[in-house]
């Protein structure tokens, strides 16, 4: 093992990820240009650090080829078992199976994993730059994972739904099967720039075809490498990716020693609880054979920590799993996200709280509502994600009552007051930016009927349209109101156990009624009735006890000042009888008549409940193939959230849906549905009542943007559609012919009126701009379609002045003599400068620099 790893762990720990291959059964770097290239016959070593608001999180993979030896592969899960002691048991160590890599291996590699044939025992190089004597074909996978195999050179490794991208050194050409979605296309076109940037300077051409018969020149390059095609395209073969209700199906192992025989006993399925693991121990656990976690507690003996990996391994074999089974080495006290939330619930010891509250575990403490600022909201997202709130609750509200299955509005004097037995549409409305923003709840009823649930969810719809399809649509099951749901109804909020606000109602109200009243202001207040006898009470709260005769207002001995003052507005709306204070143990006894007489109930101290850390994470969601399908994105961001996509966000509190504006018909409409099977078949047994918010791309509000670092409102104006990538690459009406040579690839002078195909290259330094030309009005100007495709002249159409053809995309040797290759634009004409750069030369010098030389990327000019 190099001793750089050992005795320099802070200098690997700053550090993103590092890539180490192994040659000759040694640890050997990989040049960072090269990361995210793999050979198929070797073994390497990732290390990968992160800093989070707990720390640092490590990561140690080891990855394994399909054509590596079984020496490489034993040399490799050692090395990761000394590093892994090095770095003193903190990293959480995974072993990757090429194909087969877990949704936080590729979340390292953005633009995809390449797959190269061999490996460096064979001679082969990581990164050989500028080398153009290239010809394979790379078969592209993934919408949010992007994979790149290398396959056969022929028509028989092409089917209908993929991407394909034929690499001939100076020319990539994707070609885009036919049933490919825009998302596919993209992942693509990323990995097509991504080769022509790192490995080939910037120098090479990428062409694309979408649609053969838009792009003859180009087909008939690929006929000419791969000689002509014959017989229809097969269909895509569908990934065999595992089903929610397989990851559903976990099981825990006690993994022991007796007799030196090794014991795996099974000891629970779902769901597990986290104190089945023992600090002494290590243990196994299954996620239906889709993943495979040891656990190894903190006091388990050395030895069977190192072993942790055959035993996994062996388990594997034993139970029949593919070899390709993910295996994850978590390490007590460091576990990762995933892995905890295959757990009913997790606390962690002393965690600190979001507001900065540290509570410890065990202790007892009067549960305090935290107070926060308002106003912070808009300048900081993470406290709207984190308090779950929209805004500071201060706009309008309407409400309507679900009757006949039909919207009835309610009478404003009683917003506020929800009923068991039906179902309520509320629509709030605030402003943002100086424009209208809707938030539509759908509260549901316990009792309320099948047909009044779904008739409450139609009619959102029919009133989201009515708003311009903006609202952001939340479904609030009876008891899970979320906390901005509270707060615009101003510490007035009442939750009638059943019944009806109906004007004509089925059965009389009940003439003693219970209320258990909690929060501290009008921002957390709420009201719930519960069964009118003496066990309901609670200690720590205040109740409202409803009389024909008088309103009792009982203070538990816990209860705090502000509760008491909420509780005395709540009672002003649920009776009009006079107002009877009395404090917990001097009750008269008309107060124990009218709840039935006395009876036990809860008067210990609340405990303050253990501290829950759970990580949000980001899915999309597939269920066209008639089974429930979620890909992670791990360490996800704004980018990842694509318009043809239907996103799912679980924060643990709430579930948000994401819909892009291409999206399917069928994903938007089952949109609810696939978030109710997420949280049916979740391991943890997840609450079913949790609030769906279904949000549409562009109208994003805090509460859902505050979970992603650095998000940029404009971001779906200003961003790039799949076509303006394309159309980005270069300058489209004048190309250089492409000839094939089977042994070469050469590039002729002539020119070609390619649609598709395109010339781009890396950046470079922009010149200070010195004016000796002339410069016309920009309204002179023409646009590209007035230019004719002329033969390119390496002589000068004027003074120092060249024709676009003779400049762009051209290496140092192709420009003619005395041209400054870092200055390609300074010698067009002003003309067909404005032409390319959509400005002038003086006002494209006053940008800052890396904004030149983006653009000059962008037309092939530097």
């Amino acid at each position: 093992l190099s001793p750089w790893c050992f005795m320099r762990p802070t200098l690997v720990l700053s550090m993103t990820h590092i890539l180490i291959i192994l040659q000759n059964m040694k640890m050997v770097p990989v040049p960072e240009k090269a990361y995210g290239t793999f050979f198929e016959g070797d073994c390497y070593i990732i290390l990968h650090s992160k800093r989070t608001s707990r720390g640092t999180a490590v990561d140690l993979h080891y990855w394994i080829g399909k054509d590596s030896s079984q020496d490489e592969q034993g040399a490799a899960a050692m090395y990761v078992t000394q590093l892994d002691t090095a770095l003193r048991g903190n990293p959480v160590q995974h072993r990757e199976v090429q194909g087969h890599e877990s949704e936080t291996f590729q979340s390292y590699f953005r633009n995809g994993i390449i797959y190269k044939k061999g490996g460096v025992a064979s001679g082969f190089k990581h990164v050989e730059t500028n080398m153009y004597n290239i010809k394979r074909l790379l078969h592209v996978k993934g919408k949010k994972h992007v994979t790149a195999t290398e396959v056969a050179l022929s028509w028989d490794s092409f089917n209908k739904g993929d991407v394909f991208l034929l690499d001939l050194g100076k020319v990539l050409i994707q070609w885009n099967g036919p049933n490919c979605n825009i998302a596919e296309k993209s992942r693509g076109l990323a990995l097509a720039r991504s080769i022509r940037d790192s490995e080939r300077g910037g120098r090479a051409q990428i062409g694309i075809i979408d649609n053969e018969k838009d792009s003859p020149d180009l087909l008939k390059i690929m006929k000419m490498v791969l000689g002509e095609r014959h017989g229809e395209l097969r269909d895509a073969i569908p990934d065999t990716k595992a089903d929610e209700l397989q990851k559903a199906n976990v099981r825990l192992y006690h993994v022991y020693e007796k007799d030196n025989d090794l014991v795996v006993q099974e000891i629970a399925t779902r769901p597990l609880t986290q104190d089945l693991l023992q600090h002494e121990d290590c243990y196994i656990l299954d996620q239906g054979g889709y993943k495979i976690y040891v656990w190894r507690g903190k006091a388990s003996n050395q030895e069977e920590k190192k072993a942790a990996f055959t035993r996994a391994v062996g388990f594997i074999q034993a139970k029949g799993y593919s070899p390709s089974t993910n295996i994850e080495v978590i390490n007590d006290g460091a576990e990762s996200a995933m892995f905890k939330q295959l757990f009913q619930k997790w606390t962690e010891k002393d965690e600190t709280l979001g507001l900065g509250k540290i509570y410890t575990v065990g202790k007892t403490a009067k549960v305090e509502q935290v107070k926060f600022d308002t106003t912070q909201l808009h300048a900081r997202p993470e406290l709207a994600a984190e308090q779950r709130m929209v805004d500071d609750a201060s706009g309008d509200i309407e409400v309507w009552r679900i009757e006949d299955l039909q919207m009835q509005p309610v009478n404003p004097k009683t917003y506020g007051q929800f009923y068991g037995g039906d179902c309520y549409l509320v629509l709030y409305t605030y402003l943002r930016s100086g424009r209208p923003h809707y938030v539509l709840y759908m509260w549901q009823g316990r009792h309320a009927s099948v047909d009044e649930i779904t008739a409450c969810a139609l009619n959102a719809i029919e009133l989201d349209k009515k708003h311009g399809d903006e609202a952001v649509q939340v479904r609030v099951t009876m008891g899970k109101e979320p906390a901005h749901f509270l707060a615009i109804f101003k510490g007035k909020l009442i939750i009638y156990e059943g019944g009806t606000s109906r004007a004509q109602k089925s059965t009389p109200e009940p003439a003693i009624r219970l209320f258990q009243v909690r929060g501290t202001s009008e921002m957390n207040t709420k009201a719930t009735e519960v069964p009118a006898r003496a066990s309901s009470l609670n200690s720590n709260d205040v109740f409202l006890l409803a009389t024909n005769q008088v309103c009792y207002l009982w203070c538990g001995k816990g209860c705090s000042g502000d509760e008491r003052e909420m509780a005395k507005m709540v009672a002003d709306i649920v009776s009009r009888r006079d107002k009877h204070t009395i404090l917990e143990g001097q009750e008269p006894a008309e107060f124990w008549e009218a709840l039935g007489g006395k009876a036990p109930y809860a008067s210990e101290k609340r405990f303050q409940e253990q501290s829950t850390h759970y990580q949000p994470r980001l899915f999309e969601c597939s269920n066209q193939t008639g089974r429930f399908i979620m890909t992670e994105v791990v360490g996800f961001c704004q980018e990842d959230l694509d318009e043809d996509d239907v996103m799912l966000l679980d924060t643990w509190e709430e579930i948000f849906l994401w819909v892009g504006k291409a999206s399917n018909t069928y994903e938007r409409n089952e949109a609810i549905a696939s978030a109710k099977e997420y949280l049916k078949t979740h391991p943890a047994g997840r609450d079913l009542a949790t609030p769906i918010i279904l949000v549409k791309q562009g109208c994003e509000p805090l509460n859902f943007t505050g979970w992603f670092n650095a998000w940029d409102p404009y971001k779906w104006s200003d961003g790039k559609s799949y076509e303006e990538m394309k159309n980005s690459l270069g300058d489209m009406s004048a190309i250089s012919e492409i000839t094939v040579d089977l042994n070469n690839i050469s590039l002729s002078k002539k020119t070609l009126s390619m649609t598709n195909l395109a010339v781009s290259s890396t950046v470079s330094a922009s010149p200070e701009y010195k004016s000796h030309f002339n410069h016309a009005d920009s309204s002179s100007y023409t646009n590209s379609s007035s230019y004719t495709n002329s033969s390119p002249s390496p002589m000068p159409n004027g003074e120092g002045i060249y024709s676009r053809e003779v400049l762009m995309n051209k290496t140092v040797d192709e420009l003619p003599e005395g041209v400054d290759p870092t200055k390609k634009e300074y010698y067009l004409s002003d003309a067909d400068f404005h032409d390319i750069f959509g400005k002038s030369k003086h006002e494209f010098y006053q940008m800052p620099k890396w904004k030149q030389q983006n653009e000059k990327k962008q037309c092939g000019l530097f």
